[in-house]
């Protein structure tokens, strides 16, 4: 099995928790990169989760097309095909980062397509999509997040949502690197009184500690991951002492009642990951270092072959070396051990569910 089902999903997140580990997202924008994910992966002996974002979803549907769904699904039946020759590991399907203003042209018509082939016996194409709602008051947040779970739950689908901005930019998405970069114990509270804690369907969940996207130099970022282990011990003595109601559909495990998601990872360092694995993150966006890497084999390829891959002074230049699949070839290879990498880091390396 290599496209995960609804019920091998939730194997994989409750395996990480449990566990105390957590699997690299990978995001991707083609069928290379695709690829050198599932390669990377299986390179590891992890499972993990690749994922498209809501450009990189306009992006795979053509540049003149730019349809989000058909972009997305596209890579989904890609993806399905090709992943049947990676038996020995697990990968989820995952849509990243949308915003409120493409809910209605992406991630809704996903979950209704999704509820549909439910219907029809079959599994959804995709296992998770992610409503970003960072940008928005938390009520408004949650008010789309209790909507897009019921969705979600029709659809046999995980549901990340985002509480807290995160720096940066990212898909047009931008924040500013201040102090509201920090969720609150109040903050999670509210989110378990509203959307549960699994009972109402199964989310995961971006607190926000210090989190920037992008490519920065040490000292710019201020992580505390330490304000997780607050987050998930706050709503643990909630529950304990009876101030949110208990139930026995529950995804809770003692100090871990909520599944963490860790984005705007880059720059991070191995002591900061650490910790933030180490109070429920199960999941981590990695988006910047795999693009890094894949771009940088392309640059070293044609500064290395430049009279190659260019007809210089006349000449012919060398078929093989601009043939794409040469450099990209390497592109796969470099974004593939930057994978290996990441499931090293976060612990998944050699977990594989069997």
């Amino acid at each position: 099995m290599t496209i995960a089902t609804p019920e091998r999903y939730a194997e994989m997140l409750d395996a990480a928790r449990r566990g105390g580990y957590a699997y690299p997202a990978i995001n991707v924008t083609s069928t290379q990169t695709l690829n050198a994910a599932l390669q990377g992966f299986a390179d590891a002996e992890s499972d993990g989760i690749i994922q498209v974002s809501v450009g990189g979803a306009a992006y795979l549907s053509g540049q003149r097309v730019k349809d989000r769904v058909a972009g997305s699904l596209a890579l989904a039946e890609f993806a399905h095909e090709v992943g049947k020759h990676y038996p020995n590991v697990t990968i989820a399907l995952h849509t990243d980062h949308c915003a409120r203003q493409y809910l209605d042209e992406w991630v809704r018509p996903l979950l209704d397509i999704e509820a549909e082939q439910v219907r029809r016996g079959e599994d959804p194409i995709f296992q998770s999509h992610m409503w970003d709602g960072s940008t928005v008051p938390l009520a408004e947040n949650l008010d789309v997040a209790e909507e897009l779970l019921a969705k979600s739950r029709a659809a046999r689908t995980v549901l990340e949502i985002e509480i807290g901005a995160v720096g940066g930019e990212e898909d047009g998405q931008s924040a500013e690197i201040n102090e509201k970069l920090y969720s609150t114990v109040d903050d999670a509270l509210a989110v378990a009184r509203r959307l549960g804690l699994g009972q109402d369907g199964r989310y995961i969940a971006a607190f926000t500690f210090g989190n920037v996207h992008g490519a920065y130099k040490p000292g710019v970022v201020k992580l505390r991951p330490e304000l997780l282990g607050e987050i998930q011990h706050g709503v643990w003595e909630a529950l304990e002492t009876g101030q949110l109601p208990k139930s026995p559909d529950m995804n809770v495990i003692p100090d871990k009642p909520f599944e963490l998601v860790f984005h705007g990872g880059s720059g991070s360092t191995p002591e900061e990951i650490a910790r933030a694995v180490s109070h429920g993150v199960v999941k981590m966006n990695i988006d910047t270092d795999t693009q890094y890497a894949f771009t940088r084999a392309v640059a070293g390829h044609m500064f290395r072959d430049y009279d190659g891959v260019l007809k210089v002074d006349g000449e012919v230049g060398s078929k093989k070396e601009y043939d794409p699949r040469s450099w990209g070839r390497e592109a796969e290879d470099s974004m593939a051990a930057r994978v290996v990498e990441a499931c090293r880091q976060l612990g998944s390396a050699g977990k594989a569910l069997k």
